[in-house]
């Protein structure tokens, strides 16, 4: 009998059902696709091939998702929260018909058990398609064959998702239960006659607010764009907490502001309907800018890892030629006569192998400082330091690489740099003279472009400006800042070459050598650093997109069920607005202005706040790369403009409803 009245009353109210489908539905989809990614065949061979970073990202995926299980059931119990409101006077008189609470509770727990059913199904069905659109996506970052793709379906992921979202839906019909058990039948039956008492503050208040936002996200805004992100910075951290509070004081002050604009504007305020949208918009924005500030944080992070992920991806995989150009590297640092990089091999039992060839070279401090050697006054580089190395030992990483020697004669000297804001300082000095000043005398500039590149393997490009000189001009007392073994394979054995450098890596990072007196070293293969690079922003990346998603999801919907609210709590006002001879498209042109208003505030300041984020973020990564957001701008403004048009137009809709059929 429970299960016949639950089927009833979800046909009855399928409408109001809408927000709260379309959000599971979503849900489920977006959760199984992401947990699903390892059942791709052609992943699986990857990971039992290379690595280890693919078995990573599915732990790490595992342990976001519980996060995201939380958000999502906070999420689930709150849209359910909004449709209990909804049907309290349906609910209070089943009550008065002699129906005691226990008997309610379980047309509840039916509801929502079929709606879970329901939505776990569609959910699964969609996210299996969709699942394979980012199985294609994923074996592109990988840079696996696309024709390697084969059609999959996770039964561990299915599997997941039925645990995680039936835990989820066990909560709801236990937060059903004890909601119905505090409910009494007078205040079931009279919940639709009780109007929200919003209490404005004297408008000078909202004025003052308004002001000291705006002054705080300027001042914010001209500072981060300064410092960028350096975490270093003493300001960085409270320039973070003057955003978030700045952001609240807006949504604080905008209902305030709102009325006193408009209603200083008689022509406006006065014109249809404007008077009752007006305020129902400022009621609804007085009431909810808490939540209405969280969202907005939610949309920017979003938008920004969103807009920015893919092009980081690659930004940060473009600089990988030069990071590692040899196929390994051994680096010692802060190197002496009595522990040079022979002695310091020979403590570690490196041994060398007939598969590789070797060259070594030493890099020198120079006593140059930038400003000295460019001719700049940059107050942020003129000092830092320039180190030499000697033309014979650079051929001789020429010749490892196969690549041409280069002379050069008694003045001329070669400059160095892989970091993007020197190599654009130092060619702004070549092109008005091509001659720069080394410890008093003069010297020509050989090459025309700086040689972006590192001169040995590391995770960085770590070659901030390197003169390189003639072996004769370099003074005996020059002290050496780093010894550097560079390595390149024959096409044998190149996993187990590779082993022998990942072992000396691991002894590193577990203070293995930690006895032997050696300085600070490192030891790289190009595999690994390949490896742990893709590995590392792939997995970034990934999360990323999930949380956005997630987030984005969620934030619409809450808009949604906002909104939704506020129908359900103003049939009142809108029976008062037909009694005074208000027509139905006048009614229908309020409801979209409100509803669009709604939708359309935390956005705009949420894209805001990415303009500025994503060319600070800009900024900091083109002193190594140049970075090209406009595909990820794009794929992000698609995604962004389906998620929201598609909540907009559902509540909306929705709304319209809820009117039409209580007026």
């Amino acid at each position: 009998m429970y299960s016949k009245i639950a089927i009833n009353n979800i046909k009855k109210s399928y409408k109001d059902y809408t927000i709260y489908f379309l959000t599971l539905i979503l849900a489920v989809c977006i959760f199984y696709s992401f947990n699903s990614i390892d059942s791709q065949k052609a992943l699986i061979d990857v990971k039992s091939s290379n690595a280890k970073y693919i078995s990573r990202l599915m732990e790490m995926m595992s342990g976001v998702s519980v996060f995201v299980s939380m958000i999502l059931g906070s999420l689930i119990l709150y849209a359910n929260n909004f449709l209990i409101k909804k049907r309290k006077k349906e609910l209070g008189i089943y009550m008065s018909l002699g129906m005691g609470k226990g008997k309610v509770s379980r047309i509840l727990v039916a509801e929502t058990l079929i709606v879970g059913i329901i939505s776990l199904i569609v959910g699964l069905i969609l996210g299996m398609g969709t699942s394979q659109v980012l199985s294609i996506f994923t074996l592109k970052l990988f840079e696996t064959p696309i024709n390697e793709y084969r059609f999959a379906v996770s039964t561990s992921a299915i599997g997941k998702t039925i645990l995680y979202f039936g835990i989820m839906f066990l909560l709801v019909m236990i937060f059903n239960v004890f909601v119905i058990s505090k409910y009494k039948i007078i205040d079931l039956l009279t919940a639709g006659r009780k109007n929200e008492n919003i209490k404005f503050k004297n408008s000078f208040t909202y004025l003052l607010a308004f002001i000291l936002c705006v002054v705080l996200l300027g001042f914010t805004y001209k500072s981060i764009l300064k410092i960028g992100l350096d975490t270093r910075n003493p300001m960085f951290k409270p320039l973070i907490v003057l955003s978030v509070v700045s952001t609240v004081l807006f949504f604080f002050s905008l209902s305030g502001v709102m009325l006193y604009i408009v209603n200083r504007n008689k022509n406006v305020y006065l014109k249809g309907l404007n008077i009752f949208v007006v305020k129902q918009i400022s009621s609804k924005v007085n009431t909810n800018f808490i939540s209405m500030s969280v969202i907005c944080l939610m949309l920017f992070i979003t938008i920004l890892v969103l807009s920015t992920g893919i092009s980081l991806k690659k930004d940060f995989e473009a600089g990988l030629e030069k990071e590692a150009p040899f196929d390994a590297s051994i680096t010692v640092y802060n190197n002496s006569k009595k522990n040079n990089l022979e002695d310091v091999l020979a403590k570690v039992n490196f041994k060398t192998s007939k598969n590789e060839k070797y060259a070594a070279y030493n890099e020198y401090l120079s006593g140059v400082k930038v400003g000295g050697l460019l001719s700049i006054t940059d107050e942020e580089h003129k000092d830092d330091k320039v180190s030499f190395v000697k033309i014979s030992d650079y051929n001789k990483m020429l010749k490892l690489r196969g690549k041409k020697e280069i002379s050069l004669n008694k003045d001329e000297v070669l400059l160095m740099s892989n970091y993007n804001e020197m190599v654009k300082l130092a060619h702004g000095k070549l092109k008005s003279n091509k001659k720069v000043n080394i410890k008093g005398k003069e010297y020509l500039v050989k090459n025309d472009k700086i040689i972006e590149e590192n001169l040995g393997n590391d995770i960085v490009q770590d070659t901030y400006l390197t003169i390189v000189i003639n072996d004769e001009i370099l003074p005996k007392s020059n002290k050496i800042c780093r010894s550097i073994l560079n390595v390149m394979y024959s096409n044998k054995n190149r996993e187990q070459n590779n082993k022998k450098y990942s072992e000396i890596h691991e002894n590193l990072l577990n203070h293995k050598y930690k006895g032997l007196s050696i300085s600070d070293m490192n030891a790289y293969s190009k595999d690994d650093i390949y490896s742990s690079e893709k590995g590392g922003t792939t997995a970034v990346l990934f999360i990323g997109i999930y949380l956005g998603i997630i987030f984005l999801i969620t934030s619409m919907a809450v808009l949604a069920l906002q909104q939704l609210s506020e129908a359900s709590d103003s049939i009142e006002r809108y029976k008062a607005l037909k009694r005074i001879g208000a027509n139905k498209k006048m009614i229908d042109k309020t409801i979209f202005i409100q509803t669009f208003m709604y939708f359309s505030l935390p956005v705009t300041l949420a894209i805001i706040h990415s303009i500025i984020a994503i060319s600070v973020v800009n900024g900091e990564m083109s002193k190594f790369n140049q970075i090209d957001i406009r595909f990820s701008a794009l794929t992000t403004a698609l995604l962004f403009i389906a998620v929201y048009v598609g909540y907009f137009y559902t509540t909306y809709t929705g709304y319209k409803n809820i009117v039409k059929n209580n007026i």
